[in-house]
């Protein structure tokens, strides 16, 4: 019996995430698991109705489930980062959920930017630290307001931290069962201390317990442009806090957009979050015709990580099943209704 936290969150965020439940549930009766859920109100409403972003109890209460699935963190009336850092970035850090897992795939019948590039050659998962660098907010500003100000803003790395970012993302490599290649993104030529640790711990660690793996390195600047211009040159990519950040929405635009993207914040020992990538989209909220396949491919990351591994393989081909027939993977331009498409993919399972 697994025990799954809901919280739909803001705007577009519950409409989406019910489409995602049917798919779990689809998913269940299929191969035979069961769950049961519980829903946390967290985000823009609450936070406007009782001036408290996360309740006390929150985080504790958090970490008696086996998953939390997220739909969106974003409300129009609330100030830019209370609710991401009061939510988001609070749960990644207080549940230690230090890696962020993005595939970055494109799904037949979905548009990408990039010319002459199709689902064989986007087929690439992002690895990236999730609770250290420059996101842990160590720094500060001196004579503030003043034109002698000072702002500083430090990157955090331990090497705890790195090397079990590391490890995860060598043993991702090794059961994905690719081209078997593990890539760095860094920037060892400016960035010379950080990276420096990154670098040295990622061929030891390498070395030593991954020989079968091929090591590979690049700076972010042309990690950016190979995935635009090459991108089936990669098979995983590990990188920092604020490097993946960047380089996953990149990734996101070259596997079809926000709509298609979804991703994992993953505490292989504990609780883990799974949501889209697009956001709350609060123009759409309430019209049943935003895109919930980010969710859904949320949902399957999941039951993955869960260790369902039949139940996300079962899923991520009903997805692709049910893309073929959608006419755009714009909001309002599918061809059918948010709760349609969402019917469709927990058919597809049905019938697998």
């Amino acid at each position: 019996m697994y025990k799954i936290a809901v919280v739909p969150g803001d705007g577009t965020g519950p409409e989406v995430v019910v489409e995602g439940l049917k798919a779990l549930d689809a998913v269940a009766k299929k191969v035979g698991f069961k769950y049961e859920t519980n829903e946390f109100d967290f985000g823009g409403d609450r936070y406007l109705r009782t001036n408290e972003v996360l309740p006390e109890t929150a985080v504790d209460d958090l970490r008696g489930f086996n998953a939390i699935y997220l739909g969106a963190i974003g409300h129009p009336d609330v100030q830019p980062g209370i609710l991401e850092k009061g939510i988001l970035l609070k749960l990644r850090f207080e549940l230690d959920q230090y890696i962020n897992l993005r595939p970055v795939k494109l799904y037949p019948n979905v548009d990408t930017p990039l010319k002459d590039k199709g689902p064989e050659e986007i087929d690439f998962v992002v690895v990236r630290e999730n609770t250290e660098g420059i996101y842990t907010g160590a720094g500060g500003f001196f004579k503030k307001g003043t034109p002698d100000e000072v702002a500083v803003q430090e990157s955090i790395n331990t090497r705890k931290g790195v090397e079990r970012c590391l490890r995860y993302a060598f043993d991702y490599t090794r059961r994905r069962k690719k081209e078997n290649t593990l890539t760095l993104c860094g920037k060892t030529n400016v960035l010379t201390f950080a990276f420096d640790l990154w670098e040295r711990a990622f061929h030891e660690v390498g070395a030593a317990d991954y020989p079968e793996i091929k090591r590979d390195y690049a700076h972010v600047d042309a990690i950016c442009m190979w995935m635009v211009k090459n991108p089936e040159w990669f098979d995983v990519i590990v990188t920092d806090n604020i490097f993946g950040d960047i380089i996953t929405d990149l990734g996101a635009m070259i596997q079809g957009g926000m709509g298609i993207a979804a991703g994992g914040n993953i505490n292989p020992e504990g609780v883990s979050m799974f949501e889209p990538i697009g956001g709350s989209a609060p123009k759409y909220t309430g019209q049943n015709i935003i895109n919930p396949i980010a969710a859904i491919g949320a949902c399957q990351l999941l039951i993955d990580t869960l260790g369902e591994e039949e139940g996300a393989r079962i899923l991520e081909n009903a997805i692709v099943s049910t893309v073929a027939k959608l006419d755009s993977m714009q909001a309002g331009q599918m061809g059918y209704s948010t709760s349609e498409v969402g019917d469709l993919v927990a058919q597809a399972v049905a019938d697998a």
